[in-house]
């Protein structure tokens, strides 16, 4: 649990795009003194008596009250809301509902693209990867003929570089993750002082 110890039960956790299966790993389940709330697009079934589930859209939190959560926590989610505009306001709301906050995302200079599974994607030129996406099936994704829906998955793909990730979080302590000496993913952590 580590940093979590220190803080006064019970403690409110809203999970930016997570599920119980992670919070299972993580032995947090059926734990009366987290409640975890997973906010998706979608509502999730959930199956612990600590956690439930709601649909919201990350860049738009307003069904929550300015530092309503103790924590927000959010993996690998922020690079799949749009365009930097998007990711600035998913910042904000996190940095506004949350008490304290860990955001992960994926580094863009890291060699293997996370999402497409393939060496330097991220640098291709757009129409080379709208082409692969449209010939291929690559990594989590199949193929996908329709070339304006090729582009949308493309769009909602956007890795960040480690200086416009500290600008969403200008106050945040930052960790980076490596992986055979390569900085792999970035963690932003903020209001543990």
């Amino acid at each position: 649990m580590g940093l979590i110890d220190i803080l006064p039960k019970p403690i409110k956790i809203l999970d930016v795009g997570g599920s119980h299966a992670y919070w299972q790993s993580m032995d947090f389940q059926d734990n009366a003194d987290i409640h975890i709330t997973l906010l998706n697009l979608q509502v999730e079934s959930v199956v612990y008596a600590n956690m439930s589930s709601v649909a919201g859209d990350a860049t738009d939190l307003r069904e929550f009250k300015d530092r309503s959560f103790d924590i927000v926590f959010s993996n690998s989610v922020i690079e799949h809301v749009g365009d930097f505009e998007n990711q600035q306001l998913m910042a904000k709301e996190v940095i506004r509902i949350g008490k304290r906050y860990f955001v992960q995302t994926p580094n863009y200079w890291f060699p293997i693209e996370p999402h497409f599974l393939l060496p330097g994607f991220q640098w291709f030129p757009v129409f080379l990867r709208i082409w692969l996406i449209r010939h291929y099936d690559l990594g989590w994704y199949k193929r996908i003929e329709d070339p304006h829906q090729a582009y949308e998955l493309l769009m909602h793909n956007r890795l960040l570089k480690k200086k416009e990730f500290q600008s969403l979080f200008p106050k945040a302590k930052l960790y980076e993750e490596k992986f055979l000496q390569l900085t792999k993913s970035f963690i932003v952590y903020g209001g543990w002082d």
